[in-house]
């Protein structure tokens, strides 16, 4: 039979490796210290480029979510230094040397059709080297992820999860009310928020 001070002693053990356990999981997702500073311009281009990958239409586009803003959260405060690396120079290739090589120019300076192109172009290479590296597994590619992968992807997660995706792109309750495992879906109706 347990004494009283022999079971608060294992409570507090427990409560005690809880907090500490927390910290220590918590302490592992410290983001790497680079002092990596975003300026205005910086946003501004990633705007643009969020924009090609997400055009206005009858909805809104990545420019008025502000994507920019959040990529560099993200790419500041989640990414390791080697994925911020990776990211910081492509986003200078493909804003100068990547543009210059396929356009004969910058990408701010590039009208909208060219960026498209551009971007379209840079895609299919992402996805040309993906199927390369599923075709033949053995050959050494790098784990390293493409800086466009990158882009696109918080491209994406910036937008459906900013005020103006959720609520203008796809369908959204404020308050939403019981689950419905099984809800109609008709060709061209939005996805859920």
């Amino acid at each position: 039979m347990m004494n009283r001070r022999e079971a608060l002693s294992r409570v507090a053990l427990i409560m005690g490796g809880t907090v500490l356990g927390a910290e220590a999981f918590l302490s592992g997702c410290t983001p790497a210290k680079t002092g990596l500073v975003f300026s205005a311009e910086d946003i501004a281009f990633l705007n643009e480029v969020g924009e090609v990958i997400i055009p206005a239409t009858n909805t809104p586009g990545a420019k008025e979510a502000n994507v920019g803003a959040f990529m560099s959260v993200m790419v500041r405060d989640c990414y390791d230094e080697k994925n911020q690396n990776i990211f910081m120079e492509g986003m200078r290739a493909l804003q100068f040397k990547d543009a210059k090589a396929k356009i004969g120019k910058s990408f701010m300076e590039a009208n909208p059709q060219e960026r498209h192109d551009l971007i379209s172009a840079l895609d299919k290479e992402v996805q040309a080297n993906k199927e390369a590296q599923k075709a033949n597994p053995d050959k050494k590619t790098g784990n390293e992820k493409h800086y466009f992968t990158m882009m696109k992807e918080l491209t994406l997660t910036g937008f459906f999860t900013s005020e103006v995706g959720a609520t203008k792109a796809l369908r959204y309750v404020a308050i939403p009310g019981r689950y419905e495992g099984c809800v109609p879906y008709a060709k061209g109706d939005k996805a859920w928020a």
